[in-house]
C-alpha cells in the first residue's frame, strides 16, 4: 500500500487534477461572501498581501541563487498564485464561523500542494510522490547475469565486429527496455547510497544476450537515480537498431539526503562518493552485467549536478571511460557555493578544491587521453549553464578530446533539456559504441 502511494503519478495521473479541483473549490468558497465593502477590502488585502510575500520570496531566492538556475515566468506565476490564495485563506480565519475556518485551514494545505504540484509538473523531473521526496521505491530487476567470466570471449573475431553488424535479434525479443532497481554494495567506499536505477534494453533481455556498452549515469540535485528518462530515449534508439542500446546504471552520487552535495569527492563529512562510483559501481557492473569491458564502450554521463561529476570522472579516469555525456552540467562539482564547499568539505584547503575541478585535472599532466569522446549539451533558455557548457567543451577540446557541443532549441534546465541532451548525445555515441552504422 505504501509503495502504491509513493508510485502515484503526480504529473499525468488523476491525482494532480483532483488536488487542483479541490483547491479551486476551496478558493471559490473562501472568496464568496456577501459583497460588503468590508469583505471586498479584506479579500483584496489577503490576496495582495500574499502576492507581495510571494514577490519578496522570489527576490530572496533569486538573490541567494538557491536553485542554481534563474526562476522562470511559469514558476514565478505558480508561486504568486499559491501565496495569494494562501493570503485569502488566512483572512478567512477571522470573523468567520468554525466551518469556514476549517475550510481555510484545509485550503492552505490544498493551495500549497497545488503550487508544489504545478511547479513540479512544469519541471517534469519528478513523476511520482517518491521521486518528489527523493525516495527510491525498490523494484528489483532480473539483470540476466552472465554465467561465464565477463572477460572471456569465445570468438575474438566476432567480438571485433560491431554489434550493429553481428547481432541478429531473436523473434521473441521484447519490444522495449525494462526498468528496475538494484542495491549496489558499497564494499570499498562505505558510502550510503539509494538503490541504483537500471535500464536493460531489449537486446539485454534475451537468453543469449550479447555483451553491450555500459552507461553509468548520475542525475541532478535534488534528484533521484531514476532511469525512466534515459530509458525513454534509448527505447527510441533501440527500436531503430535491432533492440540494441547500452545497459544503464543510474547511480546515486548524492546519498540518502539529496539536499547535501558530496561534490563527487571523498570527504570525511559526506562520505566517499567518488570511490563509490569509480570502484563499487564499476566493480559491480563488471561482475554482474553482460557488458563490454573496454573504455571505448563505456560512457560516464550526468545531468546538472551529475554532469559536473561526469566531466570530472571522465577527466580523472580515462582508463575507465572513453566517453563522456554531460547534459546541462555544472562547470565543476561544488560550483554553486565554492566558498562553503571549501570550508565545509575541504577543511579550508582551496588548493585541494581547485585540484578536483575537471579543468585542473585536464591540465595537470597526470593523465593521457588517447581516445576520449565527449558530448556537452545545454538548453537554449538556460543562461546560467550555457557558458559553463561552452567552457567545459573548450577545456575538453584543448585536452585532446573529440568534443561536440549542442544547444537544445527551446529547452531550459528541466526535462526538455534532459531528454534533448540524451537524444543529441546518443546520436553521436551510437556509431561510436558500435550500435549503429557510422554516419557520413
Amino acid at each position: 500500500m505504501g509503495d502504491a502511494i509513493l508510485d502515484l503519478d503526480i504529473i499525468h495521473g488523476p491525482v494532480v487534477w483532483i488536488v487542483f479541483a479541490l483547491a479551486a473549490a476551496a478558493f471559490v468558497y473562501l472568496l464568496l461572501r456577501p459583497p460588503r465593502i468590508r469583505w471586498v477590502l479584506t479579500a483584496l488585502i489577503g490576496l495582495l498581501g500574499g502576492a507581495l510575500v510571494a514577490f519578496a520570496t522570489i527576490a530572496i531566492v533569486e538573490a541567494l541563487d538557491v536553485f542554481g538556475v534563474p526562476l522562470t515566468v511559469q514558476t514565478d506565476a505558480w508561486v504568486v498564485a499559491t501565496f495569494a490564495a494562501i493570503g485569502l485563506a488566512v483572512v478567512n480565519l477571522w470573523r468567520s464561523r468554525w466551518w469556514r475556518k476549517l475550510v481555510a485551514v484545509l485550503g492552505i494545505l490544498l493551495f500549497a500542494a497545488s503550487g508544489t504540484l504545478g511547479v513540479n509538473a512544469y519541471f517534469g523531473l519528478n513523476t511520482t510522490l517518491a521521486s518528489l521526496f527523493g525516495i527510491v521505491v525498490e523494484k528489483p530487476i532480473d539483470i540476466n547475469k552472465p554465467t561465464t567470466s565477463p572477460n572471456s570471449t569465445a570468438d575474438p573475431d566476432a567480438a571485433a565486429t560491431p554489434l550493429y553488424q553481428s547481432w541478429s535479434p531473436p523473434a521473441d525479443m521484447p519490444a522495449t527496455g525494462k526498468l528496475g532497481t538494484q542495491v549496489i554494495p558499497a564494499t570499498t567506499s562505505g558510502f550510503t547510497s539509494r538503490p541504483a536505477g537500471i535500464y536493460l534494453p531489449p537486446a539485454a533481455q534475451v537468453p543469449n544476450a550479447p555483451d553491450l556498452p555500459l552507461v553509468i549515469l548520475m542525475m541532478g540535485q535534488p534528484g533521484s537515480p531514476d532511469p525512466q528518462y534515459i530509458g525513454t530515449v534509448l527505447d527510441e534508439y533501440a527500436a531503430k537498431n535491432k533492440g540494441l542500446a547500452p545497459i544503464v546504471i543510474v547511480a546515486d552520487q548524492l546519498g540518502p539526503d539529496e539536499s547535501l552535495d558530496p561534490v563527487c569527492s571523498d570527504t570525511a563529512q559526506l562520505g566517499n562518493a567518488e570511490t563509490f562510483i569509480t570502484h563499487d559501481v564499476v566493480g559491480w557492473a563488471r561482475a554482474n552485467l553482460r557488458i563490454m569491458q573496454d573504455p571505448a564502450h563505456w560512457v560516464i554521463a550526468g545531468y546538472s549536478n551529475g554532469g559536473g561529476c561526469a566531466f570530472k570522472y571522465g577527466a580523472k579516469y580515462p582508463e575507465l571511460w572513453g566517453n563522456v555525456l554531460d547534459v546541462s552540467g555544472e562547470e565543476y562539482p561544488g560550483s554553486e557555493e565554492p566558498d562553503q564547499v571549501i570550508a565545509n568539505l575541504f577543511g579550508g584547503d582551496a588548493a585541494a578544491f581547485e585540484a578536483q575541478k575537471p579543468e585542473s585535472i585536464l591540465t595537470s599532466g597526470q593523465h593521457s587521453y588517447p581516445d576520449t569522446t565527449a558530448i556537452f549539451t545545454v538548453g537554449e533558455n538556460d543562461p546560467t549553464f550555457i557558458p559553463e557548457a561552452k567552457g567545459a567543451a573548450d577545456a575538453a577540446t584543448a585536452a585532446g578530446w573529440t568534443t561536440s557541443l549542442f544547444v537544445i532549441p527551446g529547452a531550459g534546465h528541466v526535462v526538455d533539456a534532459l531528454e534533448g541532451g540524451f537524444e543529441k548525445g546518443f546520436g553521436v555515441l551510437y556509431p561510436r559504441l558500435g550500435l549503429s552504422a557510422p554516419t557520413g
